[in-house]
């Protein structure tokens, strides 16, 4: 059965347009995966740790065979052969790849947390989300990306 995943994509090392572009072409090239719409790539301040340089982001929807633990262990696998080194947490990085939604699903284990947990507190990812997918829900807000959206409180 095909699953519909949502998935952020981020950097703010290098070059960071071509950086998304490769990271797409790359998940589109995963097996039994393909991808099925792209927001536009915009320009975001880091969060958290914000002594760094800007992010480009932008959200892809895919449709794929892989279960969340495959898709995770490929997303990393990506990340790590273009370059991200993991040294401190929400540290400057030439590409993030967040599995931000797996169809319905809600998962919780020590890899994987899914609806991604800080959707609700970045109004960008709900923006990209509501570019591509207005009416997809959220499984534990129950409410779709363009409520959340108008909803957002700054």
């Amino acid at each position: 059965m095909a699953n519909i995943v949502f998935i952020g994509l981020g950097s703010n090392l290098g070059n960071r347009k071509e950086n998304i572009k490769k990271a797409i072409m790359k998940i589109s090239e995963l097996p039994q995966s393909s991808v099925q719409a792209a927001s536009s790539i915009i320009n975001t301040k880091p969060m958290g740790k914000i002594d760094q340089p800007d992010f480009l982001n932008c959200v892809i929807k895919i449709k794929t065979e892989l279960n969340p633990e495959q898709l995770l262990s490929k997303l990393l696998q990506i990340e790590k052969e273009m370059g991200r080194i993991r040294k401190e947490k929400l540290g400057p990085r030439i590409i993030d790849l967040d599995i931000l939604f797996f169809n319905d699903e809600i998962i919780k284990t020590k890899e994987l947390i899914i609806p991604h947990s800080e959707i609700l507190n970045r109004k960008f990812v709900l923006y990209l989300i509501k570019e591509i997918a207005p009416q997809l829900e959220h499984p534990i807000m129950q409410k779709t990306i363009a409520e959340l959206y108008a909803e957002y409180q700054e």
